[in-house]
């Protein structure tokens, strides 16, 4: 699988900012993918080094658009751990 399949996004909330941190970065990746994959995709395309992944899948969630439901698709979202040594991930050019 190319690395970009992998990794589809990443996820910035509140929460995931302060977890910037701690060194922890989160992802939206493909249903499919394992902790290997994932990790090695991270590597690739951002050029640092993974301690740790920890996956969760997030189930849909029922959506009324008046008297029709609806659901929306299911995901996996991925917690990506760095090592000390490694450098942080920039997601916003500093200009």
């Amino acid at each position: 699988m190319d690395p970009r399949d992998v990794i589809r996004r990443p996820i910035i909330t509140e929460s995931s900012t302060e977890m910037m941190e701690q060194r922890k970065y989160v992802f939206e990746v493909d249903k499919r993918a394992n902790k290997v994959e994932i990790r090695q995709a991270v590597e690739k395309l951002f050029g640092v080094k993974v301690e740790k992944v920890n996956t969760m899948r997030v189930p849909g969630k029922q959506k009324r658009v008046g008297r029709f439901v609806g659901q929306t698709p299911e995901r996996k979202k991925a917690i990506v751990t760095l090592t000390a040594d490694s450098k942080p991930i920039e997601f916003f050019g500093e200009s």
